[in-house]
């Protein structure tokens, strides 16, 4: 019997590898048998990714014998078809959880995402009472993620923190009723983070007082801005305005 030609390809999808195999060999799909040895995984942020892996073979075409021809057997007297009224359909009440039910979910599909990609870490809830903006606003659920060698998880102007926290919102607020307010942090990074620019406005304040001119800081994300607009509302001596780009946004401090 003579060997069937086979080939294994690696490649980001599934697909990709198809399509190189099939290149290498000279064939179409219909030609060879395709079999998915590993489907791969895209990761997210690029991490835990892994290629996919498929075999490819050629098929041995059998001599096809030709169609016999079989009259159709109809059925005798057959039940008119009939067909249901329309009827509007229905859609499932929206789910308002609780706010333990927001936690243990919120801390669930974290901890899910952090698996799969590839990150030894723990994620623990609680209800973030030192990040509440106002006295009368309800304070956010944090999700605290610790671990060892995290960084990574923050990113540059903390762009993969606000992914895995748009992610994590976008994941448990589809069960949920209205908005949850969900913050993800690392290593209490957020705190610290706080904490210095309230530090940085109230300082930058006083500079703009003495010195009668405009300060303008850093470009800074929505979240960092508004902890800088907050801390400067109430104050007797300056205001605060945002200007920029997207990217270049920055909080000027100007006094009154």
């Amino acid at each position: 019997m003579q060997q069937r030609e086979s080939l294994s390809i690696n490649a980001k999808t599934v697909d990709k590898a198809i399509e190189q195999g099939l290149a290498q060999l000279g064939l179409t799909r219909e030609q060879v048998e395709i079999e998915i040895i590993k489907e791969g995984r895209r990761g997210v942020f690029g991490i835990g990714a892994e290629d996919a892996q498929v075999r490819l073979t050629r098929r041995v075409i059998e001599p096809v014998a030709a169609p016999v021809m079989v009259a159709p057997i109809l059925p005798v007297n057959p039940e008119p078809i009939t067909t249901k009224t329309s009827e509007s359909p229905q859609t499932e009440p929206p789910i308002s959880l609780s706010l333990d039910e927001l936690q243990s979910q919120g801390a669930a599909f974290l901890q899910d995402l952090l698996n799969q990609m590839g990150i030894k870490a723990q994620v623990t809830a609680r209800i973030g009472t030192d990040f509440a903006d106002e006295e009368d606003s309800p304070s956010p659920v944090v999700l605290d993620i610790t671990g060892r060698d995290l960084g990574i998880l923050i990113g540059r102007h903390n762009a993969t923190l606000r992914a895995l926290e748009y992610m994590v919102r976008l994941g448990v607020n589809k069960h949920a009723e209205g908005h949850s307010p969900i913050l993800v942090d690392v290593e209490s990074y957020r705190v610290r983070r706080r904490r210095t620019l309230q530090q940085l406005a109230e300082r930058m304040a006083k500079q703009a007082v003495t010195t009668k001119r405009r300060v303008m800081l850093e470009p800074m994300s929505p979240y960092e801005r508004r902890i800088v607009h907050l801390t400067l509302r109430n104050h007797p001596a300056v205001t605060t305005k945002s200007i920029g780009g997207d990217e270049t946004r920055r909080v000027t401090i100007i006094p009154k």
